[in-house]
């Protein structure tokens, strides 16, 4: 091979030749995009480490407790019978991703994965500034060990470990809450060992994936990468390579006029951080993190060249043809969209509302009252509220009239109080026996919130013996 860079097409820059893996040591670029790109990431970091610890309403903005079941988001909160509503944020995750692929490629990956976002603001600079640059460190990793390899890996890793832990104390606080969290952090951790362990478990694997495995998760274990040849098409935004432009690259003793843009100096692959020639076209291993451009760019500025050989646009502006925003293909995704918000907001407005759900009590289905020849019914009514839960009197009715008539409604109060998400109430119901037919009769609760007057109606049916 002409450079050492300058790979077979099916083999990946992350392998040597005989499969082992090749460890990169991507080259710090400085360009415009990186520069938007840094102030992006620093805007999610904020973002990320202080949303936690902002109260609303004398609530944690975000706080996902699984223990007790409660979900807020900004005042809002949700409990274990709003689960339905997670269908649709999932779904619309999914097809959200899928309309932004199609249209502007793989902007998550470069801009907005916390992969990507952590290693490039944070996990990078302490090996840089621990271990200099790209050169520096492929010389570090190649030398044998010795008194100052150990010192700098050491102080590299124990910095990774550090901002691990910091990372990942911050990801449990959105689950147990940042105050309760700050506090437990002082006490024996075998009193909390469960968080303990989560914390550890937590902490390893960002502190393996973001200072080890890095590009590997991208090219192994990431889905996303596999799912974007779905998901784009050539009208798709991507960071190409103009081969019009750059072809024929230069050769050793060729004139200017005897070649295209590109000088082979392969600025854009020493920069990549998956170790792909992007001159190649869209890869899977492209995380679209712009290196390349700022690398290429910084090149033709220096040969007197226009800026641009490695760009973001799509395929079929490259080939001479218009691109087209919207096509069948993203219409689908929006229109999906815009269903799964609908339906979205229609559940939010539904759960705002009081909830009931009566079941038979449990043992056997009716008790037959001799010396008063009535019945009697068993069953088990549980109310669900959500969002700003507070203190309501409710009723619970039985109709028809026919049966409300003949029958009494037996519990410790009626109307009761509740100022709880999820409250089980036992109701008897005592009627007489004339009221059957064939051994049961369907019958109506109405549970009635008595202030606002809301209502809820469940149909059941009342059993008995057959006569």
């Amino acid at each position: 091979m002409s450079n050492k860079f300058d790979l077979h097409e099916s083999r990946l820059g992350t392998t040597k030749e005989d499969g082992s893996r090749q460890f990169l040591f991507p080259e710090e670029v400085e360009g415009k995009w990186k520069t938007r790109r840094m102030y992006f990431y620093w805007f999610l970091i904020f973002i990320y480490l202080v949303l936690p610890w902002i109260k609303i309403g004398g609530k944690q903005s975000i706080l996902l407790d699984i223990s007790k079941r409660e979900f807020t988001f900004f005042t809002n909160t949700f409990y274990a019978h709003n689960a339905p509503m997670i269908l649709f944020l999932l779904l619309g995750f999914v097809f959200t991703i899928g309309f932004i692929t199609s249209i502007w490629g793989r902007v998550w990956c470069g801009w907005a994965c916390p992969q990507t976002v952590f290693i490039d603001t944070i996990f990078r600079k302490i090996e840089v500034f621990v271990e200099g640059n790209a050169r520096k460190r492929k010389k570090l990793d190649e030398r044998s060990w010795d008194t100052d390899k150990i010192i700098r890996r050491s102080i590299k890793w124990l910095l990774f470990l550090l901002v691990s832990l910091h990372i990942s104390h911050t990801f449990l606080g959105y689950f147990v809450g940042t105050h309760y969290l700050l506090d437990i952090s002082t006490q024996n951790p075998t009193k909390h060992l469960g968080l303990f362990i989560a914390m550890n478990l937590i902490t390893a694997i960002i502190f393996l994936d973001f200072g080890w495995f890095r590009e590997q998760f991208c090219i192994i274990a990431c889905p996303y990468g596999r799912l974007q040849s779905v998901m784009m098409d050539e009208n798709s935004l991507a960071i190409l390579y103009d081969n019009k432009r750059g072809e024929p690259r230069r050769e050793p003793g060729q004139k200017p006029e005897e070649h295209g843009d590109c000088v082979d100096c392969f600025a854009c692959v020493r920069a990549c951080p998956t170790g792909i020639d992007i001159r190649r076209g869209v890869q899977l291993e492209c995380i679209a993190c712009t290196n390349c451009i700022d690398a290429c760019d910084d090149i033709m500025t220096r040969t007197g060249r226009e800026t641009g050989l490695i760009r973001y646009d799509t395929e079929s502006n490259i080939d001479g043809k218009e691109s087209k925003i919207l096509r069948p293909r993203n219409i689908i995704y929006l229109l999906a969209i815009i269903a799964l918000l609908t339906g979205f907001i229609y559940s939010l407005n539904e759960s705002t509302k009081l909830m009931a759900t009566v079941l038979r009590g449990p043992g056997t289905p009716f008790k037959v009252l001799k010396k008063e020849d009535k019945i009697l019914n068993h069953f088990q009514i549980t109310l669900d509220q959500s969002g700003e839960v507070k203190e309501k009197e409710i009723k619970i009715e039985v109709l028809p009239k026919e049966i409300q008539a003949k029958s009494e409604i037996k519990m410790q109060k009626n109307p009761f109080k509740i100022n709880k998400n999820h409250t089980r109430v036992n109701v008897f119901l005592k009627f007489d026996k004339e009221l059957l037919k064939n051994g049961s009769r369907a019958i109506e609760f109405h549970i009635i919130e008595t202030q606002n007057l809301e209502k809820v109606i469940k149909e059941v049916k009342i059993v008995g013996p057959i006569r």
